[in-house]
């Protein structure tokens, strides 16, 4: 079916292929209902919300991942980057967020309509591993005595925490051992009767 795809066009007796292609000859653009204020330098996008958010209109919660229908607009450039804007309704009130781009810090930045929800926390404070700075990987990279003192102080971490990783790795294959048995008992039904 997708190798019909090109060829599935209805050219009207009075088409003109000196005209251009046939969405110059019918009058229409490429992207139909999407690029109906593409003269004023809006797009209309499908984009997914990248962060949990409060409504300001609401005061309700949206989730990320929750998709709309925006208005993409470029603002301004970032060095060489394009910085974008998008404008969408709420799906719950009346109420219009605005989220811009912010290539600086990889991140997006609402600027008005919602306000971020916050969780964020410090990974060291519950024991997860956290990436270098650019500068220690510098430092890393350039002092010899740096790099090895960094490497004593990781192989000291491994070694105390290694019994507790074998405990947990114990501790999964065990229960997980029969894997049947195991979804039986998250079902709350026993193994022993369904399979018989």
């Amino acid at each position: 079916m997708g190798e019909r795809k090109g060829q599935n066009h209805y050219y009207p007796p009075d088409y003109d292929p000196k005209v251009g292609g046939l969405n110059k000859f019918m009058g229409t653009h490429a992207l139909r209902e999407r690029a109906r204020k593409l003269h004023e330098g809006i797009l209309i996008i499908r984009f997914e919300m990248p962060y949990n958010i409060w409504c300001d209109g609401c005061k309700n919660h949206i989730g990320m991942g929750v998709r709309y229908n925006a208005e993409k607009t470029k603002i301004g450039m970032y060095y060489t980057t394009p910085v974008y804007q998008f404008r969408m309704k709420c799906h719950l009130c009346d109420n219009h967020i605005e989220i811009k781009t912010d290539p600086g810090n990889l991140d997006y930045v609402i600027v008005s309509g919602a306000r971020r929800q916050e969780n964020r926390w410090d990974p060291t404070e519950n024991g997860q591993i956290v990436p270098e700075t650019k500068e220690t990987q510098k430092r890393m990279f350039d002092d010899a005595m740096f790099k090895l003192e960094h490497k004593t102080g990781d192989a000291e971490t491994a070694k105390q925490d290694k019994p507790r990783l074998g405990k947990l790795v114990g501790r999964n294959e065990s229960v997980w051992k029969d894997d049947y048995e195991a979804n039986c008992s998250l079902k709350g039904i026993s193994g022993k009767e369904e399979r018989n």
